[in-house]
């Protein structure tokens, strides 16, 4: 008996130390090997970057005291308003792109990150409509409790499936249908500002943030839920703590997310709220009260297409509808409230632009209810649309991940290449193959002030640079891209841009407005680039 239970107990530690070993090299080659071979291959093909200083951290740690000396030295500005905030937010980028050409590499944890500005590179990954190219893996996982596996982070034939229910939800007649309830939205937030400027003498001091945020949850939820607003008023409050949450952590230590810490605490909290209540919802549909609302049609195509096979067996129809109300949520909901200050910002800042919006939206509906069609003839309110994102983008990046092998023609990588163990200039534009795994990550405020694109007024506000369109505009029509790019554009940016030009249509048509002295003007990322102190604005009623 002795010699079985020793026996035994031998067996188990021999599975017990190959077992050890196994889960160590599977480790040490996903920590350390693994990246050594991506930058490897990528040094062969010329290109460069910072080296990571930690094997768990990546760059996080050079990446957080280069922003805190930036912003410890960082030069008083005369001007009130100032365009070229790139040094200031993203200081790092700047100063490795100076170092290393316009096409780098870096890591955040374990993330291997290749970030371009190169405009060829740029407009081919905009192009790229193969599957080899798509989103990266930690939207998934570590922006999960946000994104989950909706058509933001998806890929392949999953995200094709998702594709083809969402995009319907945005064609721009549906979106021309749904002007009416923004009209009517926004004119109960101007009613209120209206009764507060005529008890205080016809001029009222605010900082519009939380406003825009209110009336974009209550466009979205009423375009989403109907009748069921007060539930999605709800959420918005929950995703918008996550969001702060979130953005607070590093993105890509491994195993970080795991730990039961009281951040990760919060976000699983939060997480389980928000999908918990997005299902109450969806069970307690009546059929008959929300024909028409986002929610409904999202419901109708997803039993219609639930049974493709593209859809991996792990998620459910369930699944699918809650992680792409969270997608809508977030896309629909923080994106357009912080374009809206940005939006009102500028027109405080710059009376000539304001007159210019005022003058022609009286002109086009005079004292008419606003309408779709209305909307369509104001080019000046959209230039000054475009160019505000053009300057504030409110998503700060674009990133694709290799998921194979992809080969990228005639880019400028100014560092010499290697062949056969010789280097040589590499002056034959071979271009750059990236080995999956790859992170190719664009800047879109980099590439929305790239001088070389868009002309040395770059950094001033000059809305009828797009008088003739975006590819009047930049030399590269793929390099403006504030909804995003290619195949993965954002399926809601119609109803995004006739939303924003609800709002500041009606907003001009009742006041007039200029930024308070005690505006700062201080764009940071977190997630989003938002203003860091908000947006104060003097109210003046007409």
């Amino acid at each position: 008996m002795k010699e079985m239970i020793v026996a035994v107990m031998m067996i188990f530690s021999v599975a017990f130390g190959v077992g050890f070993w196994v889960l160590f090299l599977r480790l040490f080659d996903a920590l350390v090997l693994k990246p050594r071979r991506l930058r490897s291959k990528l040094a062969k093909e010329g290109i460069k970057g910072s080296v990571p200083s930690s094997i768990l951290y990546g760059n996080i740690a050079e990446i957080k005291s280069i922003i805190k000396l930036r912003l410890g030295y960082s030069a008083v500005r005369e001007e009130m308003i100032f365009h070229d905030w790139l040094p200031t937010v993203f200081p790092h980028l700047v100063i490795w792109r100076m170092l290393y050409g316009s096409t780098f590499l870096y890591s955040t944890g374990n993330i291997q990150l290749l970030c371009t500005t190169d405009p060829a590179m740029v407009k081919q990954v905009s192009l790229c409509t193969s599957f080899n190219l798509g989103k990266p893996s930690y939207l998934s996982t570590e922006r999960g409790p946000l994104l989950g596996r909706g058509i933001l982070s998806s890929n392949g034939s999953c995200w094709a499936h998702q594709r083809k229910i969402i995009a319907p939800l945005f064609y721009v007649d549906r979106v021309k249908r749904m002007v009416n309830l923004m009209v009517e939205s926004t004119s109960t937030m101007l009613r209120t500002w209206e009764k507060k400027t005529e008890s205080l003498e016809g001029k009222l001091e605010i900082t519009i943030d939380e406003d825009m945020r209110s009336l974009s949850a209550n466009i979205i939820s009423r375009a989403c839920f109907g009748s069921s607003y007060a539930q999605g008023k709800k959420i918005f409050t929950k995703l918008q703590a996550l969001l702060q949450i979130m953005s607070k952590g590093n993105i890509g230590v491994p195993g970080l997310r795991y730990l039961p810490t009281k951040h990760n605490k919060e976000i699983w909290k939060l997480e389980r709220e928000i999908d918990s209540m997005i299902l109450e919802i969806v069970k307690n549909r009546g059929a008959d009260n929300h024909k028409n609302d986002l929610l409904q049609l999202m419901l109708d195509a997803a039993e219609i297409y639930g049974d493709d096979s593209n859809i991996p067996t792990d998620i459910s129809l369930n699944k699918i509808v809650v992680d792409n109300c969270k997608n809508i949520y977030f896309a629909g909901h923080e994106t357009t409230a912080i374009s809206a200050s940005w939006c009102l910002m500028t027109l405080a800042a710059y009376p000539e632009w304001q007159a210019r919006v005022r003058k022609e939206v009286l002109d086009i509906c005079g004292d008419n209810v606003l309408t779709a069609d209305m909307l369509g003839h104001m080019k000046v309110l959209t230039m000054v649309i475009q160019e505000t994102l053009r300057l504030y983008p409110p998503v700060a990046y674009v990133v694709r991940e290799a998921l194979q092998d992809i080969h990228f023609n005639g880019i400028n990588i100014p560092n010499d290449i290697q062949i056969g163990g010789i280097s040589i200039p590499n002056d034959f534009n071979l271009g750059v193959t990236i080995p999956k795994g790859i992170n190719i990550q664009v800047p879109i405020p980099i590439m929305h002030q790239h001088e070389d694109l868009w002309g040395s007024d770059v950094h001033q506000f000059r809305p009828d640079r797009f008088a003739n369109g975006v590819s009047g505009a930049c030399k590269i029509p793929q390099a403006y891209m504030p909804f995003g790019d290619g195949p993965r554009i954002c399926a809601g940016q119609h109803f995004a841009m006739e939303e924003l030009k609800v709002i500041l249509a009606l907003v001009v048509s009742k006041f007039s407005f200029s930024l308070s002295s005690a505006y700062q003007h201080s764009p940071v990322f977190k997630l989003v680039i938002q203003p860091e102190h908000g947006v104060g604005i003097i109210l003046e009623k007409l």
